[in-house]
């Protein structure tokens, strides 16, 4: 394992490069912006388009090798492989919609854009997990910014697409094609694993409210171009002025390391609180000794200081006895560092599993189908409607994370409480678009997004607490496929189908009306009134393991003698 690197300034500057890659990793978000023109180029039908939609969803939440690759390749390699995979498959779709090449299998532009979108896995998974390695303590808090600015993404390519690239598919692709990868190259030296913090940092609440108070800023700032270019048709100096303001707020977190760098602080770090997790590093003294990202959480003494042994293997994990430390092989508890098989047979993976895939699945299911259902319920151009779901998905993202660590630490709340909720909304927000009653498709829309990005911010740290840092690139990309399998389901197999055989009884390409999708939402309302069942069980089963990481406000190594 490479050094890590040390010193307060590097986690931050990671943190401010991860933004721009996680801007990167939300390249699956663009298939609503060319989709369209690759139907009328290719010829394609709804199901056959739908079912590129579902390529799509395949590609960016498949991330099982990335996830092994995480434990196995430092970060930067696995962002390269990512910028590969983005040059090679929108290079081929950029061939087809740009008409360079013409007449290409239907099978080879679907795997394409499994290759395509296969990046956002291995962009995602790299800076995901090196920054919630970076940031043990604040799990939820991280997990929030980084998906919530991936949520966010979807707007930021509308803003390109609209001023930079005068709404052309064929150049947005090129883009993809080139501009993404140069991106991930310049950034990443500085996406790397640091040593983290030894304590709760005063500073660091500061830090983690400016991140976030400047990618709110960014969403309204987004949603609201995005509302000009729509209504008066700027200029094109004032669009790329738009742009430019856009790539400002973007980089305001790396407003916090040359904060640091230029107004260095003198004060010593707090002493961590007693029996906390974070003493997740060896003291200074050992400063020649390469530690690893995280101990093995099983090493945990009884509420007593933190007493570290040697880094356990693959085979044995390490337990703490009394005042020593022996090398035993036992099965791990909730809580600790779980192997991916380990997990893989426990019933509280399988039900976050359900409940992810349920929540997430019913919303890419709309999200993929979002234009189509615009123009069903009359909307002549659904570019605003795609803004308004994304900006909505990123304050879902960011506020879940929020929201969900604060009660988690002054109440021990399990965070699926959260999912709960939501997917009680989402049941709402179904049955109102089956209604569709008129003015209620912008407000649906937006209910939907916030609910749909919340699944994503609950997850991530829900995943990591239950089953551990360290085998945790696995256990995340293993959730992810909740996703595509939704989408294959729910919007391949379900909603194209309904919206072809309606259009087919229109006789007509174009499906207009209520019922172009009404059958799919009802199904929908279902599968989140299942999940919402499944969320409320889960959150029972899990509530001890809360109230024995969190007993103290703050996250604590769970003790062999109240785990659960």
């Amino acid at each position: 394992m490479p050094p890590l690197k040390a010193g307060s300034r590097p986690p931050w500057v990671g943190l401010g490069a991860a933004v721009w890659v996680e801007i990167a990793a939300g390249n699956g978000y663009n298939f609503p912006l060319y989709s369209p023109s690759l139907k009328s180029v290719m010829g394609y039908n709804q199901q056959q388009l739908t079912m590129l939609g579902v390529a799509n969803d395949i590609g960016e939440n498949v991330g099982i090798l990335p996830g092994i690759a995480s434990n196995k390749l430092p970060p930067w390699a696995v962002l390269a492989i990512g910028a590969c995979a983005c040059f090679l498959g929108y290079g081929v779709l950029w061939l087809a919609v740009s008409q360079t090449v013409q007449n290409l299998p239907y099978i080879v532009l679907w795997l394409a854009l499994v290759v395509a979108t296969h990046s956002c896995a291995w962009l995602g998974t790299a800076v995901l997990v090196t920054n919630m390695r970076n940031f043990p303590l604040s799990r939820g808090t991280v997990a929030g910014i980084l998906k919530g600015y991936i949520g966010l993404s979807a707007a930021v390519y509308t803003e390109i697409y609209n001023s930079v690239l005068q709404e052309s598919a064929s150049k947005l692709l090129l883009f993809l094609t080139l501009g993404l990868p140069v991106i991930c190259f310049a950034l990443m030296y500085f996406i790397r694993a640091c040593t983290p913090a030894s304590g709760e940092d005063s500073s660091e609440h500061g830090h983690f409210l400016f991140t976030q108070a400047a990618s709110v800023c960014l969403g309204i700032y987004l949603l609201a171009t995005t509302v000009v270019d729509d209504l008066f048709n700027p200029s094109d100096a004032l669009s790329n002025t738009f742009t430019g303001i856009m790539v400002i707020f973007l980089l305001c977190p790396l407003a916090i390391p040359l904060k640091m760098t230029l107004f260095p602080s003198n004060s010593k770090k707090n002493l961590p609180p007693v029996g906390s997790s974070d003493s997740l590093v060896q003291g200074e003294g050992n400063s020649n000794q390469t530690e690893p990202l995280l101990t093995p959480s099983s090493s945990a003494t009884c509420l007593g200081s933190f007493h570290e042994g040697e880094y356990a293997s693959d085979i044995d994990m390490l337990l703490a006895v009394g005042e020593g430390a022996i090398k035993k092989k036992r099965k791990p508890k909730r809580g600790e560092d779980f192997k991916f098989r380990e997990a893989f047979i426990k019933a509280d993976f399988w039900l976050l599993w359900l409940v992810y895939f349920l929540g997430v699945g019913s919303g890419v299911t709309v999200l993929n189908n979002l234009a189509q259902i615009g123009v069903a319920f009359g909307v002549k151009d659904t570019t605003i409607l795609l803004s308004l779901f994304s900006f909505c998905n990123f304050l879902g993202r960011l506020f879940g994370g929020v929201v969900s660590e604060y009660f988690v630490r002054t109440r021990t709340l399990p965070r699926t409480i959260w999912m709960t909720f939501s997917q009680v909304i989402m049941v709402v927000t179904f049955l109102l678009y089956a209604s569709a009653l008129s003015g209620t498709l912008y407000a649906s829309t937006a209910l939907l997004g916030i609910c749909y990005g919340v699944q994503f911010s609950i997850m991530v740290p829900c995943a990591s607490e239950l089953f551990g840092l360290k085998h945790f690139g696995v256990i995340y990309n293993f959730m992810l496929l909740g996703n595509p399998i939704g989408a294959l389901l729910f919007s391949g197999l379900l909603a194209g189908y309904v919206y072809d055989f309606e259009a087919a009884k229109q006789q007509s390409s174009t499906c207009l009306g209520g019922t172009c999708f009404r059958l799919t939402f009802l199904v929908l309302a279902g599968a989140c009134g299942l999940g919402t069942i499944l969320s409320i069980i889960l959150t029972i089963r899990i509530k001890p393991v809360y109230q024995m990481l969190y007993a103290g406000g703050s996250f604590r190594l769970p003790s062999s003698s109240n785990q659960s």
